[in-house]
């Protein structure tokens, strides 16, 4: 069905129960909050192991954030044309037809966005026992924070939001507060020129991009809760383009901070380049206070995520591809209570196995899969004509920009499978185990009917 600007909208009591109180400055925050989690303060390093000359280390950045922004341009066109709640889901959904929209999900929920979540809870849990010297199991400590963000989010969309954005400036602040004291360090000489003459293979530039395509993920969960916009025709599209737009500035400048410090040799030799900047700047003081900014961070991603994931279930509920309980809402918010409780604790259970290692390495296959199926959905809805054209954002550069967006996705897909084919394989199981899933799910409700 469509809504009065002709948009489909995925479900009418959908529309009708969340409540709309979100804006552009809450698009914002969430966009740059689903993207920069602890990433930031570690993978410039893991960027230098592949590439090794400042213009190559810089190039594949910009590179990154070239390709993330196509992405934020198309999502911003599907934004307008379907601003209904679960944001890529529905987009799969309208595109392709239920089956996928609900693998997309299934995926969504044992594998990138739960995995996600229990590895960030644990790094924040080891960053505070540093900090605190406190003796509390970390797995313990990850899950206390977990069920705390979903106890909060479940005061509905408003309560998460602001909580959300108080870490995001917290973060901005913390990120620029690292590059403003690298920049008025002086070194003896000249940090970026070092290893400026050293080759760098089109393989190793490749492989160096896979890390930079994951830092750069995370701005599609915005998304998520279009539902809850207050115009999301205009405030997520709006959203995710100034979003991306701003991360791409702080990871370069994150970059330059740590070129003009450490160099590309010290680049190279460390695994936490943002701590060992500020050791040189201010000493273990310095590198304490990274600490505390990448606990930070971590709580901001967190938060985050427990707010805008929890609506894909939602959405799947309202369709009828899931437990029509998850679909319910609660208290004077409207806010999803069983969704956000599902979420919680299925993060909760894998912080506290320890088992999330290897689930982390099936993020960036599966995640890229499902952006480039969402990315070439743009041209199933331009030639079926799908919503208003009246306020519509248009990708800027499509179809060019729409291809060169899924060639990246694929490719990242590729050297991904490179890299670890069995781990790979088995994403690739789990995520087409969610089919027959779908099929008995399909004939169980049929048959209930």
């Amino acid at each position: 069905m469509t809504n009065p600007t002709g948009a489909i909208v995925e479900h009418p009591e959908a529309a009708k129960s969340l409540r709309r109180e979100l804006g552009v400055f809450d698009a914002v925050m969430l966009v740059m909050g689903g993207i920069v989690g602890a990433g930031i303060f570690v993978n410039p390093s893991e960027v230098a192991h592949r590439v090794h000359s400042p213009v190559a280390i810089l190039s594949v950045w910009i590179l990154g954030g070239v390709i993330a922004l196509c992405g934020a341009f198309i999502w911003a066109e599907l934004a307008t044309r379907l601003p209904g709640t679960g944001g890529q889901y529905l987009y799969l959904r309208e595109a392709y037809g239920r089956p996928v929209a609900f693998v997309y999900g299934w995926g969504l929920l044992l594998i990138t966005q739960t995995g996600g979540m229990a590895a960030v809870a644990i790094t924040f849990a080891v960053y505070f026992r540093s900090l605190t010297g406190s003796a509390i199991n970390e797995s313990l400590l990850a899950g206390l924070v977990l069920v705390g963000l979903s106890a909060i989010n479940c005061f509905g969309a408003r309560a998460g939001s602001s909580l959300q954005s108080i870490f995001m400036i917290l973060k901005i602040l913390a990120i620029g507060a690292i590059v403003v004291a690298a920049m008025a360090f002086h070194s003896a000489t000249p940090a970026i020129p070092v290893l400026l003459s050293r080759p760098d293979s089109l393989g190793s530039f490749g492989a160096a991009f896979v890390p930079v395509a994951f830092a750069y993920g995370g701005w599609q969960t915005a998304t998520f809760v279009s539902g809850e916009m207050g115009n999301p025709r205009r405030d997520l599209s709006r959203g995710l383009i100034m979003g991306v737009l701003g991360v791409v500035i702080l990871y370069l400048a994150v970059n330059l901070a740590c070129l003009h410090v450490l160099g590309t040799a010290g680049l190279n030799e460390t695994i936490t380049p943002a701590s060992e900047l500020m050791r040189k700047v201010a000493g273990e003081s310095g590198a304490r206070w990274v600490a505390a900014a990448v606990a930070i961070s971590t709580l901001g991603f967190l938060s985050q995520s427990m707010l805008t994931a929890p609506r894909v279930y939602y959405a799947m509920a309202r369709d009828g591809t899931f437990f029509k309980g998850v679909g319910a809402l609660f208290g004077k918010a409207n806010a999803p209570v069983v969704a956000i409780a599902l979420q919680g604790l299925a993060a909760t259970i894998i912080a506290c196995s320890g088992k999330y290692g290897e689930i982390l390495n099936f993020e960036v296959t599966i995640d890229f899969i499902f952006f480039a199926l969402t990315a070439a959905s743009l041209f199933i809805f331009r030639r079926r004509q799908t919503g208003s054209v009246e306020g519509l954002q248009s990708a800027l550069g499509h179809p060019l920009s729409t291809v060169i967006f899924i060639c990246a996705s694929l490719a990242v897909v590729a050297s991904a499978v490179a890299s670890t084919p069995k781990i790979s394989l088995i994403a690739f199981v789990i995520m087409l185990a969610g089919i027959p899933v779908y099929m008995i799910w399909a004939t169980v409700r049929r048959v209930s009917e």
